[in-house]
């Protein structure tokens, strides 16, 4: 049994997104998917929703993380985890990959080629920690990325993922992971024999800007609201 799971999608718990897990969730079942991972950035707030979420509309949850990562204090990028059993709380980006991997959780790279939220650093680096590689990211507009991107899996036999890195509801479901199986094991193991496939296109493109003016918004507000404290 072919099943298709979204591998990057952000709700409002993210400081950039902007729908709640169940309206995630909601998303996913109405276009026919069979579960999705929640990669909130830095913060594992709403795996609680996207649980309880999951088990209504009949789907799987995978909770997971993106975590924005530095080096020797500069940030270089980001990494993705799935399979977490609780908040990655690291930074650095060797003990973020330690800490993914003593959770015996699973490591990817998400858009690890994309010239401005990609890695910038040498990923061959970090290949001992990697289990797989965003090769479809449907948010970031560029093509050559997601080949590269591909061309690296293959060349270093790591599992390919793909992912909406959905910031709204609406596009969740524009890339996804697929595996043959029937639960959420059978989709580890996928991933750790490297027999995983994926499906993309890309978000239309007046959805590119949003998160980045969501995230601006957010700013603005917060910073209101501490002057109103002072």
């Amino acid at each position: 049994m072919k099943i298709k799971i979204d591998t990057h999608c952000h709700s409002y718990y993210s400081i950039d997104g902007f729908s709640s897990p169940y309206s995630l969730m909601k998303s996913a079942f109405k276009k026919g998917l069979q579960g999705i991972a929640l990669t909130d950035h830095n913060t594992t707030a709403g795996w609680k929703e996207a649980k309880k979420a999951a088990e209504k509309f009949g789907l799987f949850f995978v909770p997971g993380q993106e975590i924005k990562v530095y080096k020797k204090g500069k940030k270089i990028g980001e990494i993705l985890a799935l399979f977490l059993k609780e908040e990655i709380k690291s930074n650095e980006i060797e003990d973020v990959l330690k800490e993914i991997k003593e959770q015996k959780a699973i490591c990817a790279l998400p858009h690890p080629f994309h010239f401005w939220v990609g890695l910038r650093d040498d990923p061959e680096k970090y290949l001992p920690f990697l289990d797989g590689v965003e090769v479809f990211n449907a948010k970031a507009p560029f093509s050559f990325a997601d080949k590269k991107a591909l061309s690296f899996a293959k060349k270093f036999n790591l599992a390919f993922f793909a992912g909406s890195d959905s910031h709204l509801a609406q596009t969740i479901g524009n890339a996804y992971t697929i595996f043959e199986g029937r639960n959420l094991e059978d989709f580890k193991k996928a991933i750790l024999e490297r027999k995983t496939s994926f499906f993309g296109k890309k978000n239309p493109f007046y959805y590119l800007t949003f998160p980045t003016l969501l995230k601006s918004f957010n700013k603005i507000k917060k910073f209101v609201s501490f002057l109103k404290k002072i």
